[in-house]
């Protein structure tokens, strides 16, 4: 007998070093997350960082299925993070890899550690327009459709790559 797996959206973003190459990079080793598969990429887009400088980042969305707990899926993202040289300086620091978890099924998680729905994802053109891209219909727990905040977006730059 399986575990019972969730449904998770991944933002994926980098704007340090070859950004693509990370990026695409961090999707293989999505990949090969234990208890997990993932049935959903989004294209890559190019943006301008929002509260911060640096270079333009790269950014995409993936659907992953996991039999992880929220908490083993963070500290999982976070290794894959260490493993491209992540720091953290300062807050909204231009980063080699930044791998965030937008939703965990339908649960609202809110520890020290973590919080899900991502609390600003709904301002950001970066994860909406990825995440409608894989699925068009997703609603954010507890606040609503996704593409209901898309208008909230509208003034952010956002190339597909």
């Amino acid at each position: 007998m399986s575990a019972a797996r969730t449904a998770c959206y991944i933002g994926i973003g980098s704007n340090l070093g070859d950004a693509r190459a990370n990026v695409e990079r961090a999707i293989e080793r999505l990949k090969g997350l234990r208890d997990t598969s993932m049935n959903a990429q989004s294209s890559l887009f190019r943006t301008a960082p929002v509260d911060a400088g640096g270079d333009d980042y790269i950014n995409a969305v993936v659907r992953i299925d996991t039999a992880l707990s929220a908490q083993e899926l963070l500290q999982a993202l976070q290794a894959i993070e260490l493993d491209f040289g992540r720091e953290r300086p300062f807050p909204n620091a231009p980063r080699t890899l930044d791998l965030d978890i937008e939703l965990y099924g339908q649960q609202v998680i809110s520890t020290e550690a973590l919080t899900v729905p991502h609390p600003r994802m709904t301002q950001r053109a970066f994860v909406l327009i990825p995440l409608l891209q894989i699925d068009p219909l997703v609603t954010i727990p507890g606040l609503g459709p996704a593409h209901t905040f898309v208008p909230n977006v509208a003034g952010q730059a956002i190339h597909r790559i």
